[in-house]
């Protein structure tokens, strides 16, 4: 039996589910696009080999970050961007992860709470490294809110190089030894100060907003008390053994940066009104296992983390920030006596993009001959949710 798809569901339920759960804007758009995606309601183009005339249609993508079938691409591309970011060094795997106390007020206030725990996680980071090592580093930093079976948890994803440009900038300070080189009891003591800072800064300011079960929270007492509820365990920021090289360490984390909450190859069969998926159980040596959801819960858990508007969930901190990229990294380079990496967008010319070839006669070039209008408005398709 053929396994299904994310669309597929989608497309099954949608109706049912948009009708009996209540959605956003930005979900029932989610929906829209990932059932429309590379199917002729979004237009396409035909190509046709030069050498035997064979015919290839192709279908245009949604574009929308959660959707699956548009991530390959997307990833290709920044990974091909991110290459000439890489220095000769060693690359650590960190990850800040959010207390489960604070999922029901990130839910409810996903663009203040997300801003916080990537705010957070960037200064713990940079604050110790330049009191413990004396450098400023440069570092990525990815959003995820999920876990295996879709329940929120948010966690940030940083790639940080061993090592970092002096403050004085004169040289390039090096960690030592192949373990993390951020002492981790104080990166958590610290990640959790700037958390709760930043959430009571937010509180006070009006930034946050509360109902439903949340309403009672509206009261400052209230607010602390959930607050200081997150100290009774420790904060979580994991750092993991260094990559084998600088290479390894942005491929893998590529597929962090491009992920959705599950993929088509996850699913493992949808009937009877249910979805079965795979994931890893990572409390038991992440075995491989099973879970089978009712339809419309497996729609409700996958539109829990659907990003507000604009949102961005891939950040650059430190001599990586966007302001001083291109300057810091030649600094580093230099101190680091390795020549200088030219950007391939801007050493690449316009004729250099591969020729595809033909699929049948593996001769010819598949040229593009016919283009056609999508069948629906450029508009979203919103589903009538009451």
């Amino acid at each position: 039996m053929q396994r299904p798809t994310l669309a597929a569901v989608v497309r099954t339920h949608q109706g049912r589910f948009c009708r009996q759960v209540a959605t956003s804007t930005e979900q029932r758009r989610v929906l829209s696009d990932i059932t429309a995606c590379r199917t002729q309601a979004l237009g396409g183009h035909v190509f046709e080999c030069d050498q035997c005339g064979h015919r290839k249609v192709a279908y245009n993508p949604c574009g929308n970050r959660h959707c699956p079938q548009c991530q390959a691409v997307s990833r290709a591309e920044w990974l091909d961007k991110r290459l000439s970011d890489l220095l000769p060094v060693v690359y650590f795997h960190v990850v800040f992860t959010l207390p489960h106390q604070l999922g029901p007020l990130a839910l409810q206030n996903p663009r203040i709470v997300y801003g916080i725990l990537f705010r957070a996680a960037a200064q713990t980071l940079l604050e110790v490294g330049e009191s413990r090592l004396g450098a400023r580093f440069g570092f990525l930093a990815v959003l995820h809110t999920w876990g295996q079976t879709l329940g929120h948890h948010s966690h940030v994803h940083c790639i940080v190089p061993g090592g970092g440009i002096a403050l004085d900038g004169s040289r390039w300070v090096r960690c030592k030894g192949r373990r993390f080189f951020l002492p981790v009891r104080v990166l958590r003591h610290v990640f959790r100060g700037k958390v709760l800072d930043l959430l009571r800064q937010a509180f006070l300011k009006g930034e946050l907003s509360f109902h439903g079960r949340l309403k009672s929270l509206a009261q400052e007492r209230n607010f602390r008390r959930v607050l200081a509820s997150t100290k009774r365990k420790p904060w979580m920021v994991h750092p993991k053994p260094p990559f084998g090289g600088p290479e390894v360490a942005l491929k893998y984390l590529a597929r962090y940066t491009h992920r959705v909450a599950i993929s088509d190859q996850r699913l493992l069969s949808s009937d009877d009104g249910t979805v079965r998926f795979s994931y890893k159980d990572y409390a038991h040596g992440s075995q491989q296992r099973e879970m089978t959801l009712d339809a419309l819960e497996f729609l409700r858990r996958f539109l829990l983390h659907v990003l507000p508007k604009g949102f961005v969930r891939i950040r650059y901190y430190g001599f990586l920030a966007n302001c001083h990229r291109r300057e810091q990294l030649a600094r580093a380079r230099e101190l680091l006596a390795v020549p200088l990496v030219q950007p391939e967008n801007e050493t690449a010319g316009a004729d250099s993009a591969p020729q595809h070839r033909c699929p049948l006669c593996r001769q010819g070039r598949m040229l593009l001959v016919e283009t056609f209008e999508p069948l629906r408005p450029a508009a979203v398709i919103l589903f009538d949710s009451s």
